[in-house]
């Protein structure tokens, strides 16, 4: 798919790819250069495993990041799933 660049270096992801990934507009991506191309991906994101309290170990952001509810999750799950 082609796209191009603006004068200030700004690079459109089209639409359908916006919409696939389920892109709003305001989150951040990696750019990588590697061997002359041009990489861009969604940031991995950390999370440790905690102990919860019954004993079952949970992923927990930390700080900064916000949490999913269960319509999220379930999204998250059937993009993963395709």
């Amino acid at each position: 798919m082609r796209t191009t660049i603006d004068p200030a270096g700004r690079v459109v992801i089209p639409k359908e790819i916006r919409r696939s990934l389920e892109l709003k507009g305001t989150e951040e991506v990696e750019v990588v250069e590697e061997e002359g191309s041009i990489r861009i991906s969604l940031p991995t994101r950390h999370v440790d495993l905690v102990e919860g309290p019954d004993g079952i170990l949970i992923a927990d952001p930390g700080a900064g990041l916000p949490g999913c509810d269960v319509d999220e999750v379930r999204t998250l799950l059937e993009r993963v799933r395709r």
